[in-house]
């Protein structure tokens, strides 16, 4: 792999079960804790934030949106392969405007949709095809 291609978040702990995430642009981002997102919540968000940004930019091409929104659920379980998630579904709420560009853009919605679902959306094509984790001490 090139450095290109590597993607990288430290962690630090700021006290019992809370956490700050920073990437490489020194952007931070507190996990755990009453006043931030879980783990959990932040997977379901990158998944609906990886696919939202696909999207938009595909149909953003066309027409900018009267309303632009997503949704992304599953649920927590625990049996013989540990917790886990399952049932997840993303669900897309966008409007666009009553116009020859909105009907252009709500005509390429389907397409986008699939596109970020088969092959555009690192995050949720990780998910789906089940790429292993290694969980090493330095």
């Amino acid at each position: 792999m090139t450095d290109d291609s590597l993607r990288s978040v430290s962690l630090t702990r700021l006290s019992s079960g809370q956490y700050e995430a920073t990437n490489r642009a020194g952007t931070t981002l507190r996990i755990g804790g009453e006043d931030a997102f879980s783990p959990v919540e932040l997977l379901l968000a990158a998944i609906a934030g990886c696919s939202a940004i696909d999207v938009d930019l595909i149909t953003g091409k066309r027409a900018e949106p009267n309303r632009f929104d997503a949704t992304m659920t599953g649920d927590k379980i625990r049996d013989d392969r540990g917790n886990r998630l399952v049932n997840l579904a993303l669900r897309f709420d966008i409007e666009f405007p009553d116009d020859d560009d909105g009907r252009a853009a709500r005509d390429v919605l389907p397409r986008a949709l699939q596109q970020t679902h088969d092959r555009l959306c690192t995050v949720s094509r990780t998910v789906e095809v089940g790429t292993p984790v290694e969980v090493t001490e330095a």
